[in-house]
């Protein structure tokens, strides 16, 4: 797995976010938008990377740690252990491929498994927003009753004009940080109190 990673700040916070979704629907070009501000049109990794950068949230520094699934992972120990180490997750399919949009269902059944935990973060991701107007599959209405059946927010993107980029990431992280300081205030709160201790990294 690659590495590329924001030296700075070592001993900040880390909220680690893992990005899932079909091959080809813009996990990368997002991440790349995020991390380096620029649009990668033919980005096709056969494995996934791992990236991390040093970003202000709500006035205070901490570092995101994005790790970029290829979107077929090969073994499902493999892509159950990324699943397993993720704190928040961006759930991405394309506007203009419905076929993704049915998979992202498929996608937030398997966090659910793996994490045990109804109330993970996860922000449902529709990419591609730049090509809608033309070649729209999936309605805003569809995508909002999925999102509203899941509990969770729905953000319409485009990497390449980067249209909601770093709203999608921020309020994941936000969601995360949040979330982290849920076992000290409400330690019976969802009956999983041991899963999100884990999580708090000082």
């Amino acid at each position: 797995m690659a590495k590329k990673s924001d030296r700075t700040g070592e001993q900040l916070p880390v909220h680690k976010v893992i990005m899932v979704g079909s091959g080809g629907v813009g996990k990368s070009a997002l991440t790349l938008q995020f991390m380096y501000e620029e649009f990668v049109e033919d980005y096709e990794p056969t494995k996934a990377d791992s990236y991390r950068k040093k970003v202000s949230l709500n006035g205070r520094e901490c570092q995101i740690d994005i790790l970029d699934t290829a979107g077929q992972e090969d073994y499902v120990v493999v892509r159950d252990n990324y699943f397993r180490s993720g704190e928040g997750f961006l759930c991405v399919f394309s506007l203009v491929d419905r076929e993704t949009f049915a998979a992202a269902s498929d996608f937030r059944d398997q966090i659910l498994r793996v994490k045990v935990d109804d109330h993970i973060p996860i922000i449902l991701v529709g990419n591609k927003l730049d090509l809608a107007e033309e070649s729209r599959e999936v309605t805003e209405e569809e995508v909002a009753a999925m999102a509203a059946q899941w509990g969770v927010p729905y953000v319409e993107t485009s990497a390449k004009t980067k249209v909601n980029v770093d709203k999608v990431y921020y309020d994941l992280l936000s969601k995360v940080a949040e979330r982290k300081t849920l076992p000290a205030e409400a330690p019976s709160s969802g009956g999983d109190g041991d899963t999100k201790c884990s999580c708090v990294l000082l």
